[in-house]
């Protein structure tokens, strides 16, 4: 498991209140686990902050999973 992934799934147990072996890549951020749009929200916001990027709305409307994110993050730290 990489950095990213391994922070990313240990800020969405601890946001979601879950234990980290529930949030796996396929788990879907609303259906499976629980969110709501204002905790997709401050989810982003937490994510921005630890990896230090600024997402954009057009690419946080396509998340749906936990690999979603992953993803979303890696193409926005490999720039950096």
């Amino acid at each position: 498991m990489s950095r990213i992934q391994y922070k990313t799934r240990a800020l969405i147990a601890s946001k979601m209140k879950l234990n980290e072996s529930e949030v796996t890549p396929e788990k879907n951020l609303f259906n499976d686990l629980g969110a709501d749009s204002l905790d997709f929200v401050e989810l982003s916001m937490l994510l921005e902050r630890e990896f230090n990027v600024k997402f954009t709305e057009k690419d946080t409307a396509n998340v749906k999973t936990v690999s979603d994110l992953y993803e979303l993050i890696e193409k926005y730290t490999s720039k950096q």
